[in-house]
């Protein structure tokens, strides 16, 4: 509901703010120590990743509510986004997008750790886990950069907007695609935040979806097994309706103006 994710926007804004907050039955500040609120943006920072990579990944939806208030917070505490940014990075180098290439004397081990594998006693997890991880990160992304807190004062720019979605999608399309994961990133990015883009660079949007479509698809085509093709399927439809339509769909689980009554 509307009322509780302000409360929870309130009560986050008043911790970072240096009011005091009760949690779990005691008043707390971060001034009762002097790194108090360098400890609390790091905590938070990492919590709102790990929310990308959890609940987001098994729950779509759940992107808009957690943007829109990770939004609010990096608006009025600037620090808070820079963490979040940086921790997001690790854990999904694509995010910026990077695919990291191994350095000599790297081990195996280590290298699927900068790729963003979860590696626990020489396992390295499953693909389909590592792939869903990776985009419930990208979904909560692509839904920051279009949102703003709605009881903001709204005089300045959004700290991370749109622009960077821009610049994510170009920079994506200027790396070699990777088998699984270019394809999927694609399409969540797309899924989420395509409408918002088509709405602020409308005919340069068309061209680089004409591009995906012409040129982009095959190449990722070009590096894909039989074995992978079922989210290259799912974009190429994607692209394929939106062109038809000339329309992209808005995202599930979009924050309407009714749900700030709830």
């Amino acid at each position: 509901a509307g009322s509780k994710l302000r409360e929870v926007f309130d009560k986050i804004n008043n911790l970072l703010s240096g009011k005091p907050v009760q949690t779990e039955g005691q008043m707390v500040s971060v001034t009762q120590h002097p790194q108090g609120l360098e400890f609390v943006c790091y905590k938070l920072a990492e919590k709102f990743v790990r929310h990308g990579e959890g609940e987001v990944s098994f729950h779509h939806d759940s992107a808009f509510p957690i943007a829109v208030v990770l939004s609010g917070i990096w608006e009025l505490h600037p620090r808070v986004g820079d963490i979040f940014l940086a921790h997001l990075h690790k854990k999904c180098p694509y995010s910026v997008p990077f695919y990291p290439a191994r350095k000599e004397g790297t081990s195996m081990e280590e290298y699927q750790r900068i790729l963003g594998y979860e590696v626990h006693d020489s396992k390295v997890e499953e693909q389909d886990h590592f792939l869903k991880r990776m985009s419930g990160m990208i979904r909560l992304y692509a839904a920051i950069i279009q949102l703003r807190w709605p009881y903001g004062n709204k005089q300045g720019a959004h700290p991370h907007g749109l622009s960077y979605g821009w610049r994510w999608l170009a920079q994506m399309l200027n790396l070699e695609p990777l088998a699984d994961v270019t394809a999927m990133l694609l399409l969540d990015f797309l899924e989420v935040c395509g409408n918002a883009l088509m709405k602020q660079y409308g005919v340069q949007f068309w061209k680089t979806m004409f591009f995906i479509q012409k040129s982009y698809i095959p190449r990722i085509e070009a590096v894909t097994s039989s074995g992978q093709m079922g989210c290259l399927s799912r974009l190429k439809n994607f692209v394929q309706k939106c062109l038809q339509a000339e329309e992209i769909p808005l995202p599930k689980g979009v924050l309407t103006p009714s749900f700030w009554r709830t």
